[in-house]
């Protein structure tokens, strides 16, 4: 019999069972995955006819168009982690997972097993989106092992790949209209900007494995000398949505409060910045434009 005041200690395996399911869900970025899915249906049910239907979720098939975009997204960021052991070393060494957490083949298989299982299922859907599902696998392939690495080309790749996430929920509908093309050119050009922040972000882990990437070339002043024409032009754009005959008042205030007026902070913020957390907070900030952005569909 124990005594009163013996304090029976159970063993806490409960952390170490979680920690691999916490390290796939980081490898393949789950947060970013969600924000696919969740701008997907936006699309879905906001955009492809006027009002908001939520019906059109009820698509099995739209189901399956969206499991194969996480696929090839996931694999993206598995692969992207796979050829980035050395650089992510540098500028991320906390959230270091593949050759640490995650054995460099187990990657490589689980991005070649999303990647056929994206493509398949775009293959079942349609010819269109299989094309589309193809061709974001080789690029997000080659963006990871060479194309990231080259002056502004791997950030006008991932912009592309943004915007043909929601550009792809239209083209299987084969309802591609206006304003559909109106949020692929604001998720391309928030995308691109973001990627060039984020440049600048890694430049000391980039620079060390003689990358070419804007910031590294032309320094941090003329990487924010390309970034504020871009800043204008997406500034100019939500200006030109907001003011336009055709949309409703709350619509034309959120968009003037939550895009407008933080894309503004964000300038202010990167005229002033000088360090790497800087750089970080911006970033974050981008995602933020992006997320509310994205929200407005809602309000159409």
């Amino acid at each position: 019999m124990l005594p009163r005041n013996h304090i029976v200690t159970l063993p806490q395996n409960k952390p170490a069972l979680l920690q691999p399911v916490k390290s796939i869900l980081t490898l393949i970025r789950a947060r970013n995955l969600v924000m696919i899915v969740m701008s997907q249906a936006l699309v879905q049910a906001c955009l492809l006819a006027p009002g908001v239907e939520w019906q059109r979720l009820l698509d099995a098939n739209f189901w399956l168009l969206v499991l194969s975009t996480v696929c090839i997204a996931a694999a993206g960021y598995i692969i992207n982690d796979y050829y980035d052991v050395k650089i992510d070393a540098i500028n991320k060494p906390e959230r270091l997972l593949v050759g640490r957490s995650i054995r460099r083949r187990r990657a490589m298989f689980a991005h070649m097993i999303l990647s056929g299982v994206g493509i398949l299922l775009g293959l079942l859907l349609s010819i269109p989106v299989a094309i589309i599902n193809l061709g974001a696998v080789l690029l997000l392939w080659g963006y990871s092992a060479r194309l990231k690495k080259l002056l502004l080309v791997g950030n006008v790749v991932i912009a592309l790949l943004s915007a043909s996430m929601l550009l792809v929920v239209a083209v299987y509908a084969d309802t591609l209209n206006r304003i559909t093309l109106g949020y692929a050119f604001f998720a391309l050009l928030i995308s691109l900007i973001r990627e060039i922040i984020k440049d600048i972000e890694d430049m000391k882990g980039d620079a060390s494995f003689e990358c070419r990437t804007l910031p590294i070339v032309a320094g941090v002043r003329g990487a924010k000398l390309v970034l504020y024409p871009l800043l204008a032009i997406f500034q100019a754009f939500v200006i030109v949505v907001a003011l336009h005959p055709a949309s409703k008042l709350l619509f034309d205030a959120y968009m003037i409060v939550l895009v407008l007026v933080p894309s503004v902070w964000l300038v202010i913020k990167l005229v002033r910045a000088d360090r790497k957390r800087d750089f970080s907070f911006l970033s974050n900030l981008n995602k933020l434009i992006m997320l509310t952005g994205i929200l407005s569909m809602l309000l159409l």
